[in-house]
This record gives C-alpha cells, sequence and structure tokens, in this order.
C-alpha cells in the first residue's frame, strides 16, 4: 500500500451539517413554492452533484416532470431551470449559514492526520459563492481544510474528477494512489474511483442515511 500523503473530504454530511439537511430543505422548498411535490428521498438519490445538475436531474425524474407539465404547462427546459435555481438559490442562502457546525469528530480526526503529516483537501457540490458562507462558520468552531475546491471552478462537478485532480496539483499530492476522498454520497464514491484515489464512503451523519442526530442515537440505543 502506497503512503498516504494527504485526504481530500467532501463537506455538507461528512465534515458539517449532520445528515446534509441545508439542500435538502431549500430543494423541498423551492419545489413546494411552484407547487410540485418532491419527496426527500428524490432529492437526496443525486446528492453530491453541483446543484443546478441535481436541481436538471430531479426536473427528469417522470414524477416531477409530470407535475412541471400540469402546473407551468410547458417542459422543464434551460429556460425555466435558470430561475428555478435562482429560486434554489434564494432558499438556500436564507439557511445555509446554520449549517456550518462540524460533525462530531471531524476537528479531532483533521488535527491527528495534520500531525501525521497529511495535507486536507476538499470538494463539494455548493459553489464557491455558497462555501463564502459554509467555510467561516465551520472555521469559527475549528474546521479549515487547506483547500476548498468548488464544481464552479472546474470543468464540472461530481462525478468527474476534476475537483479531486485540482486538489492534487495545488497540494502536491502524487500519485493519486496516496490520496484518499471521503464522502457520504454515491457522486463522491464515483467522484474518487474516476479520479484514481482511495475512496471511503461516510454513512452515520450522512446523505445516504438521511438521519439526525437524534434519530441515529435511536437507532442505536
Amino acid at each position: 500500500m502506497p503512503q498516504i500523503k494527504g485526504v481530500i473530504f467532501d463537506w455538507a454530511g461528512t465534515t458539517v451539517d449532520y445528515g446534509s439537511f441545508a439542500p435538502v430543505q431549500a430543494f423541498l422548498d423551492t419545489f413546494g413554492e411552484v407547487g410540485i411535490e418532491v419527496k426527500p428521498e428524490e432529492i437526496r438519490r443525486f446528492m453530491g452533484m453541483r446543484k443546478k445538475e441535481q436541481l436538471a436531474a430531479l426536473c427528469r425524474l417522470p414524477g416531477i416532470a409530470a407535475q412541471w407539465e400540469e402546473r407551468i404547462e410547458t417542459e422543464p427546459g434551460a429556460e425555466n431551470l435558470d430561475w428555478l435555481y435562482e429560486l434554489f438559490e434564494s432558499h438556500l442562502f436564507k439557511s445555509l449559514s446554520g449549517y456550518t457546525e462540524p460533525i462530531g469528530g471531524v476537528v479531532e480526526l483533521v488535527e491527528r492526520l495534520r500531525n501525521r503529516g497529511l495535507k486536507i483537501g476538499s470538494t463539494t457540490g455548493y459553489t464557491r459563492r455558497m462555501m463564502e458562507v459554509v467555510m467561516p462558520g465551520a472555521a469559527i468552531r475549528g474546521y479549515a481544510p487547506d483547500l476548498v475546491v468548488t464544481p464552479d471552478e472546474v470543468p464540472g462537478g461530481r462525478p468527474r474528477p476534476w475537483m479531486i485532480w485540482q486538489n492534487a496539483m495545488t497540494l502536491d499530492l502524487y500519485p493519486l494512489s496516496g490520496v484518499v476522498k471521503v464522502g457520504d454520497t454515491v457522486a463522491d464514491i464515483q467522484e474518487g474511483v474516476n479520479a484514481g484515489t482511495w475512496v471511503i464512503g461516510i454513512l452515520e451523519g450522512g446523505n445516504e442515511l438521511g438521519l439526525t442526530e437524534a434519530e441515529t442515537a435511536k437507532l442505536a440505543g
């Protein structure tokens, strides 16, 4: 096994925002405002992608597309996606600052990794503007990776490997077989596989489980 030189973490559902609730609620509010019913599990199915791409994927689901055509009287094309995404951003920014608390154990883990000489990178489905809200809230509570790369800074988001590769270039992490990607979504796992890194999937506190800390504690109890 090669020497591990760095770890690249996801954000929501992995290092902050236990259960990854900020984007889920914003999507629920967005579709609710235009009278379309969407289920949390449908939203979570595409979590980890760049948020505009996630929105497009949701609009392609048969049930949502049918509701859209009935209420909006047109197919959810690119022009509709633009204003719907603006609506999503408005909902997300109203609440995002309240979802920046590091998940329990993250701050301590990162400290141990740094003490061993590892570099700490990160990728996300959030844009840079969104991360400008998340990063200060996490930093004041003790979590600040060495680098944050967002999908609007590279040719495309997950499952493409570009954000990981940008981390590797900037932090001088080579070879990629000496890098570990950690995330809580299918898109995170695909991103790491496509980039050629080791991959660790997170369940507790993550998107796939989608529970609050109290709900998780009941399962363990």
